[in-house]
């Protein structure tokens, strides 16, 4: 059993994609950061699709290439083959979007660390290890790179693995274009033909467009440039034809490329025509990889193809296996994609990476309750925030499963220092008390402080809201919420919306799942729920089942604790425990209350402070294991 599907190999970077769309690149004034590269996309592009994908490329030892090597790992791509070189830099691709055509792009590329590849970095065992190796053309231009593609190459051959190739022909890559023709597709040279036909015999697959078998075959014609490899290579040939969709030639090339075989188009706007080739290569290579014939590989092609070119990005646009049944059982509703509210959400939420199946969650994001112990003062406020995430790392202690919430107010310092050590993040951005909801004014009366959030952090929302509220004050309210909720996406960020009812008006095992209800209609899909812990099972289950109902995809359920003391939030965490929705909790002053007001009067030394709460926050978490466990259990034996 190969415990890979595929490797890819050949080059990688970072790409800076302008965000404004239709102006000059001279003109862009900001830009999104991907991970880039034909084999990284196409690796990236086949594991949403449900391969086991890696690559073999070149990343330089600094910030770049940490992020290339991170976003791999989150996106389920095998990392096992990436080197990390010390004496080159990552490459960047700076890139943007001018019309349906013209893609203005410049690559910095110059002894760049992909290109330090060489033959001692292909491990036979590890290329042994899949079923299939996909090149792509950029490394075969040049010896040393082309050299270790060529014995990646033969081993799979000597192996009997499948190997596909990606023609990918960018002339300035090749050394026939300047600079600053980037978007360059097609320049004709002698030299680079030879050189691919030289290597086709390797292949069983080999895809391009037409303009790229004109390159491979040394034709414009492309008829006769298919021909020319055809007479070099026996592997399927599969031609991208742009908006006329693809056609693949297992047998002697016909006079016409409509009779090769096809697969169904799907007509949807053209937002993006970068990345839509890497896009159609996963799709197509799932298929392949899958057994499909070759109608139906070409159908998968084609529609990650569309997907690709209908949004923002390249690998940021491709679709999850889910995602491409939900299109192909639902069909084209809006030809621009991007804004297809039903179909984004499925895109968004199938394509979220990280496991938090459990969540226990330290939660010191509170500002008033500090605010108002004696001694408190802003400084003071920020050095207890401090070691409330002391306590956190340390009940962590690297491990995954554990989060905090903490503001930017108070907390800046330690919600910086919180990012990049595998915890939850969550950060809050209501007034505290507001109702009806006031936000935090750093955002901005149109959220566009959001922009400044580290990606990791989930944007935590309070609504106090009840079903009896009147028509304007839920108005109010539902806004707000629907206009946060669309800026997080905006900007790439979870949404956690927490809604307390009791401290309203009286509950029943109704209220909160009217309420979730509402939020659902009103258009608001959070990828978290923060909800009261409720006395009963009925409770849970009403408002688990107005989630499910609406949104099977959400994350899940974290219950807060209310200042409730460890005994009563024992008994609510083996309630809520039940449901397989709920993954963890968010308590607070139950942690930090007695710390916090005993510091801020200089009656407790830091180190003291630290151990209190990390010894409480580590009962709770054991607490919740065992109500968990408990329930799991109790589950299996009935089954």
């Amino acid at each position: 059993m190969k415990s890979l599907d595929l490797i890819t190999i050949g080059r990688s970077s970072v790409d800076l994609y302008g965000t404004q769309i239709g102006g000059r690149l001279e003109d862009m004034g900001s830009f999104d950061k991907y991970i880039g590269g034909s084999p990284t996309n196409i690796a990236c592009g086949t594991a949403r699709l449900g391969l086991k994908s890696a690559v073999i490329t070149g990343v330089g030892d600094e910030h770049m290439g940490r992020f290339i090597i991170e976003q791999l790992a989150r996106e389920g791509v095998n990392t096992n083959g990436v080197k990390v070189d010390k004496d080159r830099l990552t490459a960047l691709v700076i890139l943007g979007i001018r019309d349906e055509e013209q893609f203005p792009l410049i690559f910095y590329r110059e002894n760049c660390a992909d290109m330090g590849l060489t033959e001692a970095d292909i491990d036979e065992d590890f290329i042994r290890s899949a079923r299939a190796v996909v090149a792509t053309g950029t490394h075969l231009s040049n010896p040393q790179v082309e050299a270790a593609t060529l014995k990646a190459l033969k081993i799979a051959r000597e192996a009997g693995l499948q190997t596909a190739l990606d023609i990918d022909y960018r002339p300035n890559l090749w050394g026939v274009a300047g600079h600053g023709d980037g978007e360059s597709r097609f320049v004709e040279s002698a030299v680079v033909t030879a050189k691919l036909q030289s290597t086709l015999h390797y292949f069983d697959l080999i895809v391009g467009t037409e303009e790229e078998f004109h390159i491979a075959g040394g034709s414009t014609n492309t008829i006769e440039a298919l021909r020319a490899v055809r007479a070099v290579s026996g592997a399927t040939l599969v031609c991208k034809r742009g908006a006329a969709g693809a056609v693949a030639f297992t047998g002697a090339v016909p006079d016409t490329l409509d009779e090769g075989e096809a697969g169904p188009g799907f007509p949807i706007e053209v937002f993006n025509v970068l990345g839509a080739g890497d896009g159609f290569m996963s799709g197509l290579l799932k298929g392949w990889l899958d057994g499909e014939d070759w109608p139906t590989a070409l159908k998968y092609a084609n529609a990650c193809g569309a997907f690709a070119v209908s949004r923002h990005g390249c690998t940021p646009a491709y679709p999850s296996w889910e995602e491409m049944q939900f299109f192909f059982k639902r069909g084209i509703v809006r030809k621009d994609l991007r804004n297809d509210a039903e179909l984004e959400q499925v895109h968004w939420a199938t394509n979220r990476s990280g496991d938090w199946s459990s969540v226990r969650t330290f939660a010191f994001d509170h500002r008033m309750q500090l605010e108002e112990m004696p001694g408190y003062t802003l400084k003071k406020g920020g050095a207890f925030k401090q070691l409330c995430l002391d306590a956190a790392l340390q009940v962590q202690g690297g491990q995954g499963g554990y989060g905090i919430l903490c503001d930017n107010r108070i907390g800046r310092d330690a919600l910086h220092r919180a990012s990049g050590t595998g915890l939850w993040v969550g950060r809050p951005t209501e007034w505290p008390g507001s109702r009806p909801i006031e936000i935090e004014p750093e955002l901005g009366p149109d959220f566009g402080g959001l922009n400044q959030w580290a990606r990791e952090n989930v944007v935590k929302l309070l609504v106090f809201c009840h079903p009896t509220d009147d028509a304007e004050t839920r108005a109010k309210q539902e806004d707000v919420v629907k206009r946060l909720w669309t800026a997080s996406r905006r900007n790439g960020l979870e949404f956690l919306l927490e809604i307390i009812p009791s401290k309203v008006a009286p509950v029943d095992d109704t209220t909160t799942a009217v309420l979730i209800q509402q939020f659902y209609d009103a258009g608001i899909y959070p990828d978290w729920w923060k909800l009261e812990p409720f006395k009963t099972d009925a409770a849970w289950s009403n408002a688990v089942a107005a989630i499910e109902r609406n949104d099977p995809r959400t994350r899940g359920i974290v219950v807060l604790g209310l200042d409730a003391p460890e005994s009563e939030l024992a008994e609510s965490f083996a309630l809520a425990a039940r449901q397989p929705l709920v993954q963890g909790f968010a308590v607070g002053r139950t942690i930090f209350g007695d710390a916090a007001r005993a510091w801020m009067k200089g009656e407790m030394s830091d180190a003291d402070a630290v151990a209190q709460m990390a010894g409480r926050y580590a009962r709770l978490c054991a607490i919740w294991d065992a109500a968990r466990d408990a329930s799991m259990a109790k589950a299996a034996k009935a089954s």
